[in-house]
């Protein structure tokens, strides 16, 4: 390499849970600098699980961590050329990869879906990712069975 890596951003904490997890899913969720407003979305989306799941006794926060680790992939398939033909080398993925794939995925299925807001759209992927369903699930159990099917070539792992 040519230059030092660059240092990691320090992510502040979201004002209302502390939790810094939150605001790189803010962060991810914003559009155009409008932080405030993807605030508002995750908040209500929260509040919307809240009320869904009144006789459970984990709060929304708990349940969305929860849906988060239901659809965060453990590995991954990388294309690698060797000696002129391309395979899918299944390959692990790091600990903050994985959880900014599952984000990234539970928004972007979150905006597919049909709704009235945003924040109902993302209030009903949660609910969907604790009950292991909904697109951004079938996206982790695609990726895992793309590396299932393509074990053989794990010895390219680089």
């Amino acid at each position: 390499m040519r230059k030092a890596k660059p240092k990691k951003r320090v992510i502040l904490p979201d004002p209302k849970f502390g939790e810094v997890m939150v605001a790189k899913f803010v962060n991810h969720l914003m559009l155009d600098g409008k932080k405030s407003i993807a605030y508002g979305v995750f908040y209500t989306a929260l509040d919307l699980v809240e009320q869904k799941n009144k006789e459970a006794e984990k709060s929304a926060l708990d349940i969305w961590k929860a849906a988060l680790d239901n659809i965060t992939p453990l590995v991954e398939v990388k294309s690698k050329r060797i000696g002129g033909a391309t395979f899918q080398v299944p390959t692990e993925i790091r600990a903050d990869r994985k959880e900014s794939i599952a984000m990234k995925n539970m928004i972007s299925f979150a905006r597919k879906r049909g709704g009235h807001s945003m924040a109902e759209k993302l209030a009903a992927e949660i609910m969907d990712a604790i009950n292991n369903q909904g697109g951004a699930f079938k996206r982790k159990e695609d990726m895992h069975r793309m590396a299932e099917a393509n074990r053989a070539f794990a010895h390219f792992r680089f």
